[in-house]
């Protein structure tokens, strides 16, 4: 069995689609706190294969101690956890609490259960305000806000666990910018209130839900002036997982790897992308810089398709048109109209 933690999320949902077609036999955990018990139930519809699911808050170690005693647990793959930037900054206590007793949980019940292997669900953030690109997975870990220093910790930690703990694996996964959706039409990403990724937001505009788009900056010193992100098709990502529970189960140590495709798209490309996605003309204005906002981010993705013989595969056409099959035939996500 392999446990996925916060499986009912965006990425979550996405990759325990991808494992049950693996092969791999899966038992999904989450609060719900971000999220909705009707994305895993269809992902049960997508795949054919039903699956338990624990309304467990993994703070409460009891809770998920039961769950390991519950299930013969091979892996883990920990996608649980707080991860809006802005919040982090206003509500850093709460990320700290919430992301690190979590995981100290998660590794207590491992070592508990004798469970040795981890896919950990990292970020990009942890590269702070690199100005160097591509980032590769050498460089410094340097994050600027609360949620990029609790993924960077939780790093540290699982170093530290393998370290000490013979046998013990862990692939560190640093994200990029993950949008698009299955190509069903049935999951996505379903943000709670005001999104705060560009492409949620987007296809928010394009359905009629918010007036505009905001560009925060034409002043850049990027082709367009608008700021560059490396943006990732979500079923790319959960094969990335999928690949990367295939190599921890057989390697000892820790790994970090990019999650990227490599190259990058600007808040207009994107714009333009959903245009012709959508068939919609998205009026947008633009606003002011954010503090923080780096004018360029892209990974180097090289050691991932060198180690786990993982690449991206879709461009950033297919994210907006999968991206637009979702919202359009779901404008409201998972609450029913």
């Amino acid at each position: 069995m392999i446990l996925v933690t916060g499986a009912a999320g965006y990425i979550g949902s996405h990759t325990c689609v991808s494992l049950v077609q693996a092969g791999y036999d899966i038992v999904a955990i989450d609060n719900f706190a971000n999220s909705k018990p009707e994305s895993l139930r269809r992902v049960a519809e997508l795949t054919g294969k039903s699956f338990p699911v624990h309304a467990v808050d993994m703070l409460d170690a009891e809770a998920l101690d039961q769950v390991f005693g519950a299930y013969d647990v091979r892996a883990v793959i920990h996608f649980a956890g707080l991860k809006a930037v802005g919040e982090s900054v206003a509500q850093p206590l709460r990320y700290y609490r919430n992301n690190l007793g979590s995981t100290l949980n998660l590794l207590e019940s491992m070592e508990r259960h004798d469970v040795k292997k981890i896919v950990f669900s990292s970020s990009a953030t942890v590269y702070g305000a690199a100005n160097e690109m591509p980032l590769k997975e050498d460089m410094a870990v340097a994050p600027v806000n609360p949620y990029g220093q609790t993924k960077a910790m939780i790093e540290q930690m699982l170093r530290d666990v393998a370290s000490a703990v013979d046998g013990f694996g862990a692939a560190l996964l640093r994200y990029f910018n993950p949008v698009g959706a299955h190509p069903s039409g049935r999951i996505g990403e379903d943000p709670q209130g005001v999104p705060n990724n560009l492409v949620p937001y987007v296809a928010q505009v394009a359905v009629g839900k918010r007036p505009e788009v905001v560009v925060f900056g034409d002043d850049y010193p990027t082709p367009d002036g608008t700021g560059i992100r490396d943006y990732i098709h979500v079923m790319d990502l959960a094969d990335g997982h999928v690949r990367a529970l295939d190599w921890v189960l057989d390697h000892a140590g820790t790994e970090a790897f990019n999650l990227g495709t490599g190259r990058g798209s600007s808040v207009l490309e994107v714009i333009r992308a959903f245009e012709r996605a959508s068939g919609r003309t998205i009026p947008y204005r633009v606003g002011p810089r954010r503090p923080g906002d780096a004018p360029v981010s892209y990974a180097d993705p090289s050691k991932a398709e060198r180690v786990l013989g993982w690449k991206a595969t879709q461009d950033l056409d297919a994210m907006c048109r999968d991206t637009w099959r979702w919202q359009s035939q779901n404008p409201n996500g998972y609450d029913p109209a």
